[in-house]
């Protein structure tokens, strides 16, 4: 088990947490209130700092349930947190129902965040690439 580091810059507000045993991804908490209207998106706060060890990233992704029952996504997901990063963790929440906006309070739910280890890749330049089975078929290619 990774040991991360974390700071709170609010202390009324929860420490993300997993909800059940063996989740992939801890619940992060909206530091502020704020209200989306349909389409729209806001940089929504959520009162901590975080000290990924190098080899590690985070990404913050939807909650399900969220997206489902309200339409809450984020409009860059999966946000990158890099090892390097220590600023407040903020994420990009868009409201993609078309009529309801969605009210978000101060401590709410609003997303998860996954701590993955990560590879650094060293890039060399070719002429040609290794041919495989599938080639170049990209979109739609296995015709789903």
């Amino acid at each position: 088990m990774i040991k991360i580091k974390i700071k709170i810059l609010d202390k009324t507000l929860t420490v993300p947490k997993y909800a059940h045993e063996g989740d992939a991804g801890l619940d992060l908490y909206s530091s502020i209130d704020c209200c989306l209207k349909p389409f729209e998106r806001k940089l929504v706060t959520t009162g901590i700092k975080l000290s990924i060890p190098y080899g590690y990233a985070g990404f913050i992704q939807p909650k399900s349930g969220l997206s489902l029952k309200k339409g809450l996504s984020m409009a860059n997901t999966p946000g990158l947190i890099d090892s390097g990063y220590r600023g407040e963790i903020s994420v990009i929440c868009i409201n993609l129902d078309p009529e309801n906006d969605i009210d978000i309070k101060k401590g709410d739910k609003i997303c998860q965040l996954v701590i993955q280890k990560v590879e650094e890749a060293e890039l060399k330049v070719v002429n040609d690439l290794d041919e495989t089975k599938r080639g170049e078929g990209g979109f739609g290619s296995t015709d789903n």
